[in-house]
């Protein structure tokens, strides 16, 4: 290895290296056939560092890459800078303790992207959200009409049965964690101070038909390390580890919790009530950030069930398999799953993208067994969204869709799979540019945002 390519952080080589052309593609050459059925858009967020540099994974500025489909055709594919502070002034300090406090605005927008209410909402979960439009460009940062004064979470969690966006933020100061509910319609309706043992990281939480399951765990906010410009988040052997229920509609005083082993958690899979316990599908970490700010232990899928009665947890491991970014379809969210999918060996892809084959992980939970598509050596997909199919048959009548990105061609390409089969045939592809690595996609309904 080269003195100069020792000197860029992993974070930022090979595929993880940012690309800095905003690009609109529309002459695409489509592999396979394109559901018909398929209208909307395919959006997916990541940290993509507009000077080329960054001091940790997380900080990067928010790059949207994404494909429009519609009868059968590709129709274009773009990728946009969101127009924060930080794309207008790259030398503005990304670990400020003052702005941090007083200018939610100034948001990295860089981990997640969903659509809620007639918008695609642009998400990192230290600020407020940010407004795109269709085309991807960026209208703005939104507090829900002058409701919303703290963090906003990267991940929401929007009810198939309601349509409400349930959420919540934390802070470095008190109030550490707020409930945060917006309506169907976008309004911000609910908003609730939420009592912890400290300033936690929460990265994501649980949402069932009537409640909400907080994950009250061991990282932690650091002022030292923030004063000093450090990613300012530690693991705490003294904080303890602990799962809160909310009913929906509740408040602080509404909160029961439950003692847990210590662990990390980034992302769940999904969540359900069944009778009088709920059961957590997990990423589980045994830890992070113990001994370094790129301290990720492999983590692997888990299942928590809380026992309402006895106020007893069980932690079972479903498999030992490296995996990560946990999804099922949008209509099972809070609703009882028979299946999930994952990444496999996303820690593997990080450091050695030629020395494992990219693999999307379908999981049966009524029986543990593990299938997969593998995309091939040299090959890497990133997390993968779910569609049904038009008068979908079974829960797993449906497509994954991801980008998957080619070593060997330096370039990327969109992918449809099948759901069912699980077919390393994918039903259709869209070549495209380099399409670094990213956090999080959506698939996003025509409809669903303008």
């Amino acid at each position: 290895m080269s003195t100069i390519e020792e000197e860029v952080p992993a974070h930022l080589r090979g595929n993880w290296a940012p690309v800095q052309d905003e690009r609109t593609v529309t002459d695409l050459t489509v592999t396979g056939t394109i559901p018909p059925e398929l209208d909307g858009r395919y959006v997916r967020n990541g940290a993509n560092p507009i000077t080329g540099m960054s001091d940790h994974p997380f900080v990067g500025d928010g790059m949207v890459h994404g494909i429009r489909l519609r009868d059968g055709q590709a129709e274009w594919y773009r990728n946009r800078y969101v127009q924060t502070p930080f794309v207008a002034d790259p030398d503005k300090p990304v670990i400020d303790m003052e702005a941090s406090l007083t200018d939610m605005a100034s948001s990295k927008a860089n981990t997640n992207i969903v659509g809620h209410a007639g918008q695609l909402l642009a998400l990192e979960e230290g600020h407020f959200p940010y407004v795109l439009d269709g085309d991807l460009d960026t209208v703005g940062p939104t507090d829900f009409n002058g409701v919303l004064s703290s963090p906003f979470t990267a991940h929401p969690k929007i009810c198939p049965t309601t349509g409400e966006m349930i959420g919540f933020g934390y802070s470095m100061m008190e109030p550490y964690l707020t409930y945060l509910r917006v309506s169907a319609a976008g309004e911000l309706v609910q908003v609730e101070n939420i009592t912890v043992g400290g300033p936690t990281m929460m990265h994501d939480f649980n949402m069932t038909q009537n409640n909400v399951v907080f994950m009250d765990l061991p990282a932690v906010f650091d002022l030292e390390m923030a004063m000093r410009g450090e990613m300012p988040i530690r693991w705490s052997n003294d904080y303890p580890a602990r799962l809160g229920v909310m009913p929906r509609t509740g408040n602080d005083a509404a909160v029961t919790w439950y003692d847990i082993d210590p662990c990390y958690v980034f992302h769940p899979m999904n969540s359900y009530e069944d009778g009088t316990k709920i059961v957590i599908d997990v990423a589980r970490l045994s830890h992070i950030w113990r001994d370094s700010p790129m301290d990720f232990p492999q983590p692997a899928l888990h299942r928590w069930t809380i026992d309402t009665v006895t106020g007893s947890v069980s932690d079972e491991q479903i498999d030992d398999m490296s995996a990560e970014f946990p999804r099922v379809p949008d209509a099972l969210v809070g609703q009882q799953h028979r299946y999930g999918y994952m990444l496999a060996n996303a820690t593997e892809a990080i450091t050695d993208p030629t020395s494992v084959n990219g693999e999307i992980l379908k999981y049966d939970l009524s029986n543990g067994a593990r299938s997969s598509i593998d995309v091939g050596r040299g090959r890497h997909p990133g997390e993968s969204s779910f569609v049904p199919k038009q008068n979908a048959a079974s829960e797993d009548d449906g497509y994954l869709m991801t980008y998957v990105f080619d070593a060997d061609r330096d370039a990327s390409e969109f992918a449809i799979f099948d759901a069912a089969s699980m077919s390393n045939e994918p039903v259709a592809t869209v070549a495209l540019p380099r399409v670094p690595f990213g956090f999080h996609g959506n698939w996003v309904p025509a409809g669903t945002a303008n």
